[in-house]
């Protein structure tokens, strides 16, 4: 049973179209009824009819590799499939009848005589389209934001965590140490040495602090200098010889340095000395530890800031590539390090700086070098390479993994479309890659063969 104009008016996109045209709608029309479990339509059915729920409730899923994911639902007065001037041609999910429905059709062969006599009606149809594809671009951002939130976030909850503990670690252990000093202060004041003889402890302990910076000693050569020590000094009546040398081999203080305060202390005061610069190169150690992590975080944060651009105006500003790059590999440090992902840089100096939606642009690098690490084996390689095109700054990301296969290539900015398992990607990721570099009046293309597959994104300069 067809529905009568008054049934068509209660639908909101209706209330102000002329009877005469929803009697149009509804004499030019085909009703079909659809039992629970039964499809609307399927994946890849060709969409050829305008289609208004009158009854029922119909759920929109997506499957990937044998997965559903349920991305939205039509119920009673709600309008769906072809509209006039849509570009639409097949189904890319299925809708399943889940409360039996009744569903009116339009087929689109009528569309040329609706939008030549039924301007209202057509209007109407032309705004719900307009509607649709707002909503359906908001919600393709905020779930792709989020889902490179989540990337992240989990990422840098791992980097800061590794600073942090070691801070905690690190004071733990000066609390502990300091906790000592007032035992071994009590034997430096005890020495019986002149001013002379303390300015040339001083001279060595600055020396090594200063030195400390330029150990790059290799584990097997540390590890015979830490015996050569061990034995020097126990041969020199150190009891505590292993608890000394590994801070004195941080700090580069060899043999013949403490040859040096042996000389200048004499055998009575030498054990109280050494322990004593042993005990400043140990704060200075330790200290130095907590500053790094320290450090760490504050780089951690400032990428954040430079990567969201959270302390600036949300207006295209004249940025550098290059700092945003490297603000999100620094985002995806944790990813790379969990598949030993070797990443090759090749910036060009003196790069022009385009005008751009900084944080946009910087989503765009996450999305290109996340989906290049995914597609990596472990220790792959990542190349980054920027230059200047004429009037664009041209930016590669180039992996070596697997590749695109051939019958891909041509639907991977599709919104959607993905290789991976429903939770590891939502086939939105390069869809918002396009359009963002859409918006900035760029371009984006994609090369593919195994194992090298390059993005080439170009932004104007002007």
């Amino acid at each position: 049973m067809k529905p009568t104009t008054q049934d068509l008016r209660n639908i909101p996109d209706f209330s102000t179209v002329p009877d005469n045209q929803l009697q149009w709608l509804i004499d030019n029309s085909d009703v079909q009824t659809f039992k629970q479990g039964e499809f609307l339509f399927k994946r890849g059915d060709a969409t050829t009819n305008l289609s208004i729920v009158l009854e029922g409730r119909i759920v929109i899923k997506l499957e990937r590799n044998g997965n559903f994911k349920l991305v939205g639902e039509i119920v009673k007065n709600g309008i769906t499939g072809l509209l006039p001037f849509s570009r639409m041609s097949s189904a890319a999910g299925y809708g399943e009848v889940t409360q039996d429905a009744k569903i009116l059709f339009l087929e689109k062969s009528f569309f040329r005589e609706m939008v030549a006599m039924h301007y209202e009606l057509t209007e109407s149809l032309v705004h719900k389209m307009t509607s649709r594809v707002r909503e359906f671009t908001k919600n393709n951002v905020q779930s792709e934001k989020m889902m490179a939130l989540g990337k992240l976030s989990a990422g840098l909850a791992h980097e800061l965590n590794n600073p942090a503990s070691a801070m905690v670690s690190s004071a733990k252990a000066l609390k502990k140490h300091l906790s000592h000093v007032p035992e071994k202060f009590k034997r430096v004041t005890s020495l019986r040495i002149t001013g002379e003889q303390v300015d040339i402890i001083n001279d060595i302990l600055f020396s090594s602090i200063a030195n400390r910076s330029g150990n790059t000693m290799k584990l097997t050569e540390r590890a015979e200098k830490e015996d050569e020590l061990e034995k020097w000094l126990e041969d020199h009546g150190l009891d505590n010889a292993f608890e000394l040398t590994e801070t004195l081999i941080d700090f580069c203080v060899d043999v013949p340095a403490l040859q040096k305060i042996y000389d200048t202390t004499g055998d009575e005061n030498f054990a109280s000395a050494v322990e004593w610069i042993e005990n400043v190169l140990t704060t200075e150690k330790i200290v130095d530890e907590i500053s790094e992590a320290s450090d760490r975080i504050a780089k951690l944060v400032q990428s954040v800031k430079s990567y969201t651009h959270m302390d600036r105006a949300q207006e295209k500003v004249a940025a550098d590539i290059h700092s945003g790059i490297e603000s999100t590999l620094v985002m995806l440090k944790h990813k790379l390090k969990k598949k030993n992902i070797e990443v090759e840089q090749q910036f060009a100096i003196d790069l022009p700086h385009p005008k751009i939606f900084v944080s946009e642009i910087n989503q765009v690098w996450t999305n290109l070098i996340d989906n290049a690490v995914d597609a990596m084996e472990p220790s792959g390689i990542l190349q980054i390479s920027t230059n200047r095109d004429k009037s664009f700054v041209k930016i590669d990301v180039t992996d070596n993994g697997k590749g695109i296969p051939e019958e891909d290539i041509g639907s991977i900015f599709d919104p959607f479309f993905t290789t991976k398992s429903i939770g590891e990607g939502t086939g939105i990721g390069l869809e918002v890659v396009q359009r963002i570099i859409n918006q900035h009046n760029g371009d984006i293309k994609v090369t593919s063969k195994p194992g090298k597959t390059t993005f080439t994104v170009c932004l104007p300069i002007n």
